[in-house]
Parts: C-alpha cells; sequence; structure tokens
C-alpha cells in the first residue's frame, strides 16, 4: 500500500486499493485509509498532468460563467471540475484531454448552463453524447477516463431531467433502473470483489440508450400548461359606521 503512488497504471492502482479494503473487512481505520491514499493519488495524479487539469480548468471557468444565476448553477459545475480533477490518472499514458472528453463534459454540465432545461435540452445532449463516441473511435483517443466520464455525464444529466421535469412515476422508475442502477453495482461488485469491474458491455447499455430517446422526445412534446392567474379576492370594503345619532333638542323657554 506504501507503494500505491508508483503504480502508473490506474486500474492496477484502484485494484490494490480496494483489495486493502476488501481484505480489512471495511473496517474504518481501512475506510479512512482507502479514502486518504486515494485522494493523494488523485491529487498527484492531477499534478502529474498540469495541460490537462489547465484544460480542464478553463473549460469549467467557461461554464462557470454561463451558469451564474442559474440552479443548480455554480455548485454543479464546481462538482464536476472536482470530480473530474480527481479521475486525470484514467488518462493513462496521456497528458491532455481531447475533442472527446471536452464534449463529456460539457453534457455533464447541461443542466447548469442557459437552455438545460429547455424543453430542447434533451436534443443537444444526445448529440453530444454520439459525437464524443464517434470522435474518440476515429482519432483513437478512447481512455478509461472518457469511459467513466461518459456513464457519469449520463447519469447526471438524464437524472436530473427527468426528476426535474418528468411526470410520470413508472418513467422515472424506468430511469433509475436504466442510470442509477448500472452505476450502483458497479460500486457495490467493486467493494465485494477488491477490484474494478469490466466497463458494461454496449449491449447492457442500449436500455439507457432507448430511455433517452423517449424521455427526450416526452420533454420536447409535453404541452406546457399556461400559468393560472391568481384568483382575485373581492376587494374587501371598509366596515360601515354606524349613524351618528344627534342629541335631541331640549325645547326652549319663552
Amino acid at each position: 500500500m506504501e507503494s500505491v503512488n508508483e503504480i502508473t497504471d490506474s486500474r492496477a492502482a484502484t485494484n490494490a486499493l480496494l483489495a486493502d479494503l476488501r481484505e480489512a473487512r471495511f473496517a474504518p481505520p481501512a475506510v479512512a485509509r482507502f479514502l486518504t491514499h486515494a485522494a493523494h493519488r488523485s491529487l498527484r495524479q492531477a499534478a502529474l498532468r498540469p495541460e490537462a487539469l489547465a484544460q480542464l480548468t478553463a473549460l469549467h471557468g467557461l461554464m462557470l460563467a454561463a451558469a451564474t444565476g442559474r440552479r443548480p448553477g455554480r455548485r454543479w459545475v464546481a462538482t464536476s471540475w472536482a470530480l473530474a480533477a480527481l479521475h486525470l490518472g484514467l488518462l493513462e499514458h496521456r497528458t491532455r484531454l481531447t475533442a472527446a472528453d471536452a464534449l463529456t463534459l460539457i453534457r455533464a454540465s447541461l443542466p447548469a448552463v442557459p437552455g438545460g432545461g429547455s424543453r430542447w435540452s434533451g436534443m443537444p445532449a444526445i448529440a453530444l453524447d454520439v459525437a464524443d463516441g464517434r470522435i474518440a473511435r476515429r482519432t483513437g483517443t478512447a481512455s478509461p477516463f472518457g469511459d467513466y466520464a461518459d456513464t457519469f455525464a449520463d447519469a447526471a444529466f438524464w437524472m436530473w431531467l427527468i426528476w426535474r421535469h418528468e411526470p410520470s412515476r413508472t418513467i422515472r422508475a424506468a430511469a433509475l433502473a436504466a442510470w442509477a442502477l448500472p452505476v450502483v453495482t458497479l460500486t457495490a461488485l467493486a467493494m465485494r470483489r477488491g477490484t474494478m469491474p469490466e466497463r458494461p458491455r454496449p449491449a447492457v447499455l442500449r436500455p439507457a440508450a432507448a430511455m433517452q430517446a423517449v424521455v427526450a422526445f416526452r420533454h420536447l412534446t409535453r404541452r406546457r400548461h399556461p400559468s393560472v392567474a391568481p384568483r382575485r379576492l373581492p376587494a374587501r370594503r371598509a366596515p360601515a359606521c354606524p349613524p351618528r345619532v344627534r342629541p335631541a333638542r331640549t325645547p326652549h323657554g319663552p
């Protein structure tokens, strides 16, 4: 465990950390040791890739400016930056981000930028998803960083869109099964086996792709109900004043 930072392969380093955690039966000291070593390695790997870190920061800086005054806005973008920076070691032998990586990170932050929650937002999300995969394959720049970023970008955007805008409970449950369940399952398998599981095959991801089309179409064609004007309460009348009682005139004497 002392030499985990010297392991150049990110998968092998993660497997070493997970194996130690499993052998210790997830005891609190082992969990603390796991988090400490993982954080230290992540920071060290980011420092070894200053160009990628600078690209990542510049990209999120632009999205941070666009997210000002929006919800979830800046916190969403800041979280995306932190998660990506801590996983730069998954770039393996590369020292910079590619166009495919940038498109994936932009898709992950769509909820925070203008238009991210519009009725058209599902279309650019699907387009970016298709584009980053094709660019990575054509240029031979696929990496574990891009693979895992792609999975989490899908889960983040589509789960946010559904819980924010989808009224159907059935669609929400299906979305949970399509996106959140695979992420939870992969994490649970990694903890149980003490090794990182292989990324799901494309056939396993087809239900999620089908859900993307369904959710995007429903969001695009959903009728926007006009806002109902608040009922006007009748004007309150001022309480009637009691009639003034004039004092009786006393008869004057002669």
